[in-house]
């Protein structure tokens, strides 16, 4: 997944990165996410399997992209492995 970079900037380090693939979507480890570019949001949806998600709007040189990230904070067993990790859509590319 290639972020459309804005000034070289990138919501993440992709650089030698663990990620986990879960139903096609890569979710890169909690330390691998470069914070300053995401903000809380109130969204939350649930996955039968996975459990709550929340989200992250990604901010990059003031432009906004609302709900693009997402994580499992408490997943349920199934998975645990991507407790934490952050998950990218609507237009965000990670390279």
């Amino acid at each position: 997944m290639p972020w459309q970079k804005q000034s070289g900037t990138a919501p993440c380090s992709p650089k030698a990165i663990k990620c986990e693939i879960v139903e096609g979507n890569h979710y890169f480890p909690p330390d691998s996410v470069k914070r300053q570019y995401f903000k809380p949001s109130t969204n939350h949806t649930t996955c039968p399997w996975k459990g709550e998600a929340s989200y992250y709007d990604v901010e990059v040189n003031g432009q906004i992209n609302k709900d693009a990230a997402w994580y499992y904070p408490g997943p349920k067993d199934a998975a645990k492995h991507i407790a934490g990790y952050v998950a990218f859509w609507k237009g965000v590319k990670v390279e």
